[in-house]
């Protein structure tokens, strides 16, 4: 029997045409970057003559290798604190059944319904009241609270599907409930903590809008922020900034293919919960 009928034949082309849609942005992207300043005029014609000189000229006068620093330190703190904080926070409102355990989910889950962009003005006075601005911990604090209420809803579903036999078994050996935690429970969130850093590191590597707002022109830029110095009002140099990106897309890139197979792991762990 003949598989390729008109209908399969459709189906592959459909396939094809979407993967090629999503393909483009890529394509794009390198083929910029590969491009000369003369020679930019159409993002979809290929580079012609090819140079690399703009990922070394975005690497060396954005100072790429200082916002690096800087961003990993601000995700590295604050994910630390995110995954420290909103488990401890989860673990307690699943296994706890009170009134407050409740109440304190649902204004975990307010934190998802409100854009924090509605505080930008309050957030801002409060770190130049605290003299936070232009240091990663005004970044810290920031994105410590932005990501706590998906985090904790994230753990505390996870935990849900748990079963309590060892905790039980630990509890009537004479375990306290810090212990149980970390040494029985955390380890069970390899894949949930697997889906917490992922998608929070990417939201934080890709952030524009708070990093400029809170540290530009102060030397402690992120990779993003570093890079719009070659966007100007009147002239941009795109090849650059392109080049630019693909350099620091790359440690992201690394990390959520270490880490992707957690991400299905932990959302089935959570919608199960």
């Amino acid at each position: 029997m003949n598989r390729y009928t008109v209908k399969t034949g459709l189906l592959e082309t459909l396939m094809v045409v979407i993967a090629l849609v999503f393909v483009s942005p890529l394509y794009i992207l390198v083929n910029v970057s590969l491009k000369t300043a003369m020679g930019f005029e159409s993002p979809l014609a290929p580079a012609n003559p090819v140079t690399f000189d703009n990922f070394a000229q975005a690497f060396v006068e954005a100072d790429m290798l200082n916002a690096f620093i800087n961003t990993v330190a601000i995700a590295a703190i604050s994910l630390t604190a995110v995954i420290l904080f909103s488990s401890l926070a989860g673990y307690g409102i699943a296994r706890l059944t009170s009134g407050w355990s409740r109440a304190a989910f649902i204004t975990f889950l307010l934190g998802l319904l409100l854009p924090y962009q509605l505080a930008t003005v309050p957030l801002f006075q409060l770190m130049l009241a605290a003299d936070l601005l232009g240091t990663i911990w005004s970044l810290v604090l920031f994105y410590t609270a932005l990501m706590m209420p998906f985090s904790v809803f994230l753990y505390a579903s996870f935990i849900r599907s748990l079963p309590t036999d060892f905790e039980e078994a630990a509890e009537v050996d004479g375990a306290g409930p810090i212990r149980i935690f970390f040494r029985i429970v955390f380890p069970m969130m390899r894949a949930v903590t697997g889906t917490i850093i992922i998608l929070n590191v990417i939201s934080i590597w890709n952030d524009f809008f708070t990093p400029r707002l809170f540290l530009f022109g102060t030397g402690t830029e992120t990779l993003i922020v570093a890079l719009y110095r070659f966007v100007g009002r009147y002239v941009s140099e795109w090849p650059v900034v392109f080049g630019g990106l693909i350099v620091a897309s790359a440690p992201i890139l690394i990390l959520f293919f270490i880490l992707q197979r957690y991400i299905i792991r932990g959302f089935a762990g959570g919608v199960k919960g």
